[in-house]
């Protein structure tokens, strides 16, 4: 512990400077440890060196102290404005001192929006790199904060879902309500899965094959049943979907597979034929 004595203006005994040796009698002087010791003796002694000038802070002068460095009052100081930090909130980088305001201009992230920066303890949202005051992150559509909800990027601007949806997000063709997800396409234009139906029979035709009359429609088994053409061997319909592939001779039709003569059976798909009234025969049986 250390003490500082007053001036001693008349001792009847020495009274001398532990370090020195020299007298204290009408001299200021400071004790350590009840030790005298004379002003020159104790700054040489115990003064701790400023982490700023180098220079001893003297007994007189007033000494801060930050994590293990001693700094006179005038050389603790921002690094950056050289404001005094006695009574001012700061930090350290990189071993200098930096006043709270530097830091934040220096350091801190700016808000994209309004370009201040973003103090360190406020509330903030990030994205895509940038940051924002939680009061300047707000819709582009109806300007009102969008805070925890979510949100739709759309290149630089943000929506609040319902804002998004109204302004672009596409409408069935059936029902004309906002497609949110999914949904398949049809003649280039969006529709709700449980709105693609049939034209006929109303089931659901998204993830089946379906094929069209006109503009609308249909599944395969209601298409066959009213459009297709019969096969005039087996006079099932040919749809052009699994055996699709079909023969065409003036008016009748045949899948490829029942296209074979009909005396021998044997098929006729790329071979010549004979047709012999409802029949088609080929080379061998035409001429018997």
């Amino acid at each position: 512990m250390s003490q500082r004595g007053a001036e001693r203006s008349v001792m009847s005994e020495p009274f001398d400077c532990d370090s020195c040796k020299e007298s204290l009698y009408d001299r200021k002087y400071i004790q350590v440890n009840d030790v005298p010791h004379c002003i020159p003796c104790y700054d040489r002694l115990y003064a701790n060196t400023c982490q700023e000038c180098k220079e001893l802070i003297e007994h007189n002068s007033r000494e801060l102290y930050y994590e293990d460095r001693h700094y006179h009052e005038h050389c603790f100081r921002c690094s950056r404005c050289s404001r005094s930090l006695a009574d001012e909130p700061f930090t350290c980088q990189e071993d200098a001192l930096v006043c709270n305001d530097c830091y934040c201009n220096e350091f801190s992230t700016k808000c994209v929006a309004c370009g201040k920066t973003v103090m360190p303890g406020s509330k903030r949202l990030e994205y895509g790199g940038c940051s924002w005051h939680e009061e300047c992150f707000v819709c582009c559509g109806c300007e009102q904060p969008i805070g925890a909800q979510s949100f739709i990027p759309d290149k630089d601007e943000y929506y609040c879902v319902p804002c998004y949806e109204g302004r672009f997000a596409p409408r069935c063709a059936h029902c004309k309500q906002i497609l949110v997800q999914g949904g398949v396409t049809y003649r280039d234009e969006p529709w709700h899965k449980e709105c693609f139906l049939c034209t006929g029979c109303k089931v659901q035709l998204a993830g089946q094959p379906f094929t069209t009359q006109g503009e609308d429609p249909y599944c395969v088994k209601c298409f066959s049943n009213l459009y297709a053409q019969k096969c005039s061997a087996c006079n099932k319909p040919i749809t052009g979907f699994g055996e699709g592939k079909y023969i065409s001779f003036e008016e009748r039709q045949w899948h490829q597979p029942c296209f074979k003569c009909s005396e021998c059976s044997v098929s006729l798909v790329g071979a010549g034929f004979f047709p012999d009234g409802t029949k088609i025969l080929c080379k061998s049986c035409n001429a018997k």
